[in-house]
Order: structure tokens, then sequence, then C-alpha cells
């Protein structure tokens, strides 16, 4: 690796360190994703949701919506004291239904490219690309994801992706 691209990868290191919310690392996704895979889609909104443990998100194809598991953020809020797990988690989650929002619907390959990007711009050895590698809930191990969690109510996040287009819904 050479010095301008190890360069780069502590710039991405970073970036998902420093991120703050759901749409500063939806940021890094784009970018990521744009540079590498050469694609990129605009207008796409996050829900947050409560949904069984076992599923992080989903993307219904032909909509611009992600909706992802709050429950599962908190409980991996709640079981850690890293932000950098927080953020590598929601990394990868994010880049996967990103994937799956630019046309991929096979699952292999969208994990596939997800270990790909991860890869490519943070490093073989940042916890983000473990993440890919291993599959995000290697982290959950000990972990109950049997629990059933009260449902709320679905929630819009706001300010997610910053774009000068406008849309008409």
């Amino acid at each position: 690796m050479d010095e301008s691209e190890y360069s780069e990868i502590e710039a991405y290191h970073s970036r998902l360190d420093r991120s703050k919310g759901f749409g500063e690392i939806y940021d890094i996704v784009k970018d990521t994703v744009k540079r590498s895979l050469g694609e990129y889609r605009v207008g796409m909104m996050l829900y947050l949701d409560s949904l069984p443990l076992k599923l992080g998100a989903y993307h219904r194809m032909g909509t611009n919506i992600i909706v992802l598991n709050r429950s599962l953020i908190k409980r991996i809020e709640t079981s850690t004291n890293s932000m950098q797990i927080v953020s590598s988690f929601v990394y990868c989650i994010l880049l996967h239904e990103y994937i799956h929002a630019l046309g991929y619907l096979k699952e292999s390959d969208v994990r596939h490219l997800v270990y790909k990007v991860t890869e490519e711009y943070f490093g073989a050895n940042h916890l983000a690309t473990d993440l890919a590698r291993k599959g995000p809930w290697s982290i959950l191990r000990g972990v109950p994801l049997n629990v059933v969690e009260a449902p709320e109510h679905i929630e819009v996040v706001k300010d997610f992706e910053k774009t000068d287009t406008m849309y008409i819904a």
C-alpha cells in the first residue's frame, strides 16, 4: 500500500470515528460506493422502526426508503461504550441496503460488494471491514436476540440525505 492509499484509508477512519448521526455515516456510504463502484443514487430517506432483532434493516425495491431497526441499534448502543462499534455497525447495515437500492438483488452479490467497498476504503484491519467479512451480527455474540421489544412508532430521520435536488413526494 502506498502512502496516498494509506492516507485515504486514515481519512475514512477519521470520518467514521467523528461521525455524528445516521446522515454523516450515510454520506460516507455514498462516497465510498461512488468511488468504488462508480454508482450512486440520490433522494433516499431513512426510517427507524422496531423490527425483529435478527433483521438489521431493509429496502423495498422500487422505493427510496431504507428502514433501519431502531431496537437493534439501541441494543448495540447499550451493549458497548464504543462509538466506533456503533458507527461501524451502522455503516455496514446502511451500505448493504444502499447497494440493494442501487438495484443489486442477490444477497451474495450484495455481501461481496459490502466487503469489497469496506476493505478498499477502511483497510483489512478496521472493525467495519471485519463486520463486513464476518457479518454485522458477529459483534452481538452473547447478546440475546430473541427478546421481543415493545413496538414504537416509525420515525423519519430528518436531514438524512443532504441534497440540493428537489423531489415531489
